[in-house]
């Protein structure tokens, strides 16, 4: 009698628990739905489309004239700088500076606003969405397709600049073969060999890192020519002139330390300061031929796969192309050990300057 008694008070006790979870499940829905009802008033409140195209037109010139202005800077500076003593200091402070800029970009900026945008409430109810960290798995995808364009572009690079040919010697008439590496250039020692393959790499290093960094203007440029938020594309559009100064720097200085010509370097210069705007024109065609806003779903899952994609080339460039070159590989620093806390200051800087721009954009 005892042991029925016990019996069914643990199945009082059973029932009384899955009532219970059923009841938190159930509660934990509403406020999910409710959440998502409340940001979509929101976001309808703040939707206005004149406004907006005023604020789009605005900002075009705006971020043009902030983008010119922070790519160009350090390239200037160079060319009237270089040959002095302290130019190479100041290069490898301002790439330092980049590098902190280009990371906090990718990590505080872009990879949450690509998560954010995969775990939509229109897109987290979807398979196969709901089902899967899509947004991390793409910037694995990032990083992965980063190295291999990153080491097919080296080997090339060294194969077709420095190939081993042989050289005959003959000593007391018998002949022996002896290899030696020889540039495309002419001769020259070990030394120069090394050092025009490193201006090599860092010609690549900057190429690269431009297209990552246009790769993400452009996604950044079409959600806000799409966005009819005024509530969001006002704060956006000083935010991203202060984006695109503090990248810019960061370009800018890797482009002056890879001694381009001219051409290549106002070419490059151009296309950093078009992308941006050329990005938001492209945005506000595409809703008004289309009226494909950025809430839709399927837009939300383009700007979370792009800005993944964005993110882990973005995070590939700035921690090897950039922070492991300079702070292992650059003999100026390693000799200098005021130089490399500096450097690092300089790295710190920049990654907290670009956000506290999170706080806005």
């Amino acid at each position: 009698m005892h042991g029925t008694s016990s019996q069914k008070q643990n199945t009082q006790n059973l029932n009384s628990n899955i009532i219970s979870s059923l009841s938190e499940l159930f509660l934990g829905i509403l406020l999910i739905m409710a959440e998502c009802v409340s940001d979509t008033a929101q976001a309808a409140l703040c939707r206005n489309s004149t406004a907006a195209a005023h604020l789009k037109v605005i900002s075009i010139f705006t971020i043009f004239v902030t983008s010119v202005m922070g790519v160009s800077m350090p390239v200037m500076l160079a060319r009237y700088f270089q040959g002095k003593s302290l130019y190479d200091i100041a290069i490898l402070v301002i790439k330092c500076f980049a590098a902190g800029v280009i990371l906090a970009t990718s990590l505080v900026h872009v990879l949450p606003d690509a998560f954010a945008a995969l775990s939509d409430c229109q897109v987290a109810s979807q398979h196969p969405w709901k089902d899967f960290p899509f947004a991390g798995l793409v910037t694995l995808g990032g990083v992965l397709l980063a190295l291999l364009v990153d080491t097919v572009a080296s080997s090339h690079v060294e194969h077709t600049h420095y190939t081993p040919v042989e050289t005959e010697e003959k000593e007391g008439g018998a002949g022996s073969l002896s290899i030696e590496l020889v540039s495309g250039g002419g001769g020259g020692g070990e030394a120069d060999r090394v050092e025009e393959l490193m201006r090599l790499k860092q010609k690549l290093v900057s190429q690269v890192l431009e297209i990552g960094i246009i790769f993400h203007s452009v996604i950044i440029g079409v959600t806000m020519g799409m966005s009819q938020n005024v509530c969001t594309i006002r704060p956006l559009v000083a935010a991203l002139s202060f984006h695109q100064i503090f990248e810019g720097l960061g370009l800018g200085g890797c482009i002056a330390q890879a001694g381009f010509g001219f051409g290549t370097t106002a070419y490059m210069c151009f296309m950093f300061s078009v992308t941006t705007p050329v990005g938001i024109i492209l945005g506000m065609v595409l809703f008004s031929v289309t009226g494909y806003d950025d809430s839709n779903p399927k837009a939300l899952i383009m700007e979370g796969l792009l800005g993944s994609v964005s993110s882990g080339i973005l995070i590939y460039m700035a921690l090897v192309d950039l922070i492991a070159v300079d702070f292992f590989h650059n003999k100026l620093m390693n000799s200098n050990l005021w130089l490399k806390k500096f450097s690092f200051l300089a790295l710190t800087l920049g990654s907290a300057t670009m956000s506290v721009l999170a706080l806005w954009a």
